[in-house]
């Protein structure tokens, strides 16, 4: 629910962007980024993993309500349901693809992009929320062009989902990893706001495979 969610906020940002050019920045081309790309050296559990008091990898609140059935008082799955355990619940390495900064609202961090060509000139990218997170940056790159913007879907049912438009900023992309389906970049937008004097600003790096939809 939460990618659909996205994928139609995506959509109507391109719909919104074809009739205007708010927030648009050019983008730049190199042959190669000097920043640190060894992040992508580094894994996740999904959401809700974690090793309980046992060393077993177990899971509270995010998985099917039969696993409780699984597990004692005491929080430790039975032997004899491991198996069964493991084949609904997602223990998978997530590597991460982003590394980022940023000052916004109802943001703790993201590890995690996604990168979907939506068409010949166009590919759409969203920073994955997670239960801390309630921001994503979303990007729309078209040729030679990029329009970020922060999609805010606040736990405040009074703030409701907020967008903000990019001010100023650069994104420089590595030319031959993106003809190959890659998208490496390096990034710095600023975005406007009026809620808090606090500049709004999201900052980081990108190496992530452009997934054909």
């Amino acid at each position: 629910m939460k990618r659909l969610a996205y994928f139609g906020m995506s959509v109507l940002l391109i719909f919104c962007g074809a009739a205007s050019k708010k927030g648009e920045i050019s983008l730049k081309w190199a042959d190669n980024l000097t920043e640190d790309f060894s992040f992508t050296d580094n894994w996740s559990y999904p959401e809700g993993i974690y090793r309980n008091g046992f060393g077993q990898l177990s899971c509270d609140g995010f998985g099917p309500p039969e696993i409780d059935e699984m597990k004692d008082k005491n929080g430790k799955i039975y032997e004899d349901s491991l198996e069964s355990f493991y084949k609904l619940v997602d223990t998978t390495h997530l590597f991460h693809n982003i590394k980022s900064e940023a000052w916004t609202y109802e943001w703790a961090g993201t590890n995690y992009i996604t990168v979907e060509r939506k068409n010949k000139d166009t590919v759409v990218c969203f920073t994955q929320t997670n239960a801390a997170t309630h921001s994503s940056l979303h990007l729309i790159i078209t040729k030679n062009t990029v329009r970020p913007t922060i999609v805010l879907n606040s736990i405040d049912c009074k703030t409701g989902t907020k967008i903000y438009y990019c001010k100023s900023g650069n994104m420089l992309i590595h030319k031959g990893l993106w003809n190959r389906g890659i998208l490496k970049a390096a990034f710095y937008f600023e975005f406007h706001h009026n809620e808090n004097p606090n500049k709004m600003y999201w900052k980081g790096i990108i190496n992530a495979k452009i997934e054909n939809k």
